[in-house]
């Protein structure tokens, strides 16, 4: 890859902007509760426990690397409603009521997150193009759907193609999110602690690399590395590498809402300051993307320079190149269960976590505090 762009460094990380910095955890600790993953399902669950009506008192969040190190402030920047698939294959897959149900979860959860974090989030809708005859009849498809079941989405045609716009969906800044976030949580207790790997989880204790945390409940919510912690769950989740690159601000594009094309495999935005991000090609690096490794290969970051400079017709040069490790599920579905006594386990997002991820990351707060969660029966239907 040329040497033009910041060492696998995601633009979040570099706008100006620093995170908060938290201790590594090095002594024995006792918690009511203790939330392995400091991403946005992990800090989501941290919020919804404090906002509970039976809140514990004490409460441990560690995290392997720093708040928002993970795929939580690596991705794309999108927040979308609904699962991985399309609305309508959902309804396929998943059935209609079910599909419907979590299509409604996620929008209504969007409207939470903008709520709690509105410098971190623009209301832009998203923008889905066709590359082909067919996936313009699939994207006619999908408007019908949303509009069959009172969802808002508007036929599209203009300088990116064809296609339809969702306006509830909407672009964010996932670190930027994920650090207000952390400091809210450490403003009102909450003990936070980065570089704190979790290397045993058992009923009642979590072994970090330097301490011992002894807890009447783990919450595992980390999407990445997921069978790691969970190995149980190696049958149905399997982990896979995104790349994308960020150039310098431009004028020689303008894109006002993030937008997705090639079935969802290849996927841009433009920020505030007119940088470009591109993300996508997943498919085109083959068996080699199926990988826990979060280098950017050269392969798929040629296939990102090639669209951008061709199909984009973007010259700024690139500054940022960087990759995330995420889990898909076999089923498309995201992971949350009881994977141990006293262990609730959330991830396996398929790619998109960002909204869907902090639903999980509530429902499985209220799991562990023993009360209902809406999204883990529909999980589990």
């Amino acid at each position: 890859m040329p040497n033009d762009a910041r060492d696998n460094l995601p633009v979040w990380a570099d706008r100006g902007a620093r995170g908060p910095r938290f201790p590594r955890l090095t002594s024995t600790s006792d918690a009511d509760v203790c939330v392995i993953g400091l991403g946005g399902s992990g800090l989501a669950c941290i919020g919804e426990l404090l906002a509970s009506r039976v809140a514990p008192t004490r409460i441990i969040g560690i995290d392997a690397g720093a708040v928002a190190s993970g795929a939580a402030g690596r991705n794309g920047g999108f927040l979308l409603a609904g699962t991985a698939e399309f609305y309508h294959d959902a309804v396929a897959s998943f059935g209609h009521e079910r599909a419907r149900r979590l299509y409604e979860m996620t929008i209504d959860q969007i409207d939470v997150m903008t709520r709690e974090t509105p410098d971190a989030i623009r209301r832009t809708g998203s923008l889905r193009i066709a590359d082909s005859y067919d996936e313009l009849a699939d994207c006619e498809r999908h408007l019908e759907a949303l509009r069959a079941d009172g969802f808002q989405g508007e036929s599209y045609s203009g300088p990116e193609g064809r296609g339809l716009v969702v306006p509830t969906d909407c672009a964010f800044d996932p670190a930027r999110r994920c650090w207000a976030l952390a400091c809210r949580a450490a403003d009102t207790g909450v003990r936070l602690y980065e570089h704190t790997p979790a290397v045993e989880i058992r009923s009642g204790e979590v072994i970090t690399s330097d301490a011992r945390i002894h807890c009447d409940r783990v919450i595992i919510t980390v999407d990445g590395k997921l069978t790691r912690l969970v190995p149980a769950l190696a049958s149905r989740v399997r982990g896979v590498r995104l790349q994308m690159l960020a150039t310098a601000p431009t004028s020689e594009i303008r894109v006002p809402r993030p937008v997705y094309a090639r079935w969802g495999y290849d996927y841009w935005q433009q920020l505030e300051d007119d940088r470009l991000l591109l993300g996508g090609f997943r498919d085109a690096g083959g068996e080699a993307e199926w990988t826990e490794d979060s280098t950017p290969s050269e392969s798929v970051q040629a296939l990102l320079e090639s669209f951008l400079r061709e199909r984009l017709g973007v010259s700024a040069p690139i500054t940022h190149r960087w990759a995330a490790t995420v889990s898909y599920s076999s089923d498309g579905l995201p992971v949350l269960l009881e994977s141990q006594p006293g262990v609730i386990a959330t991830g396996a997002y398929s790619g998109t976590g960002n909204v869907l991820g902090a639903v999980c990351g509530r429902g499985a707060a209220r799991l562990a505090l023993g009360m209902r969660a809406e999204i883990a029966e529909l999980l589990a239907a």
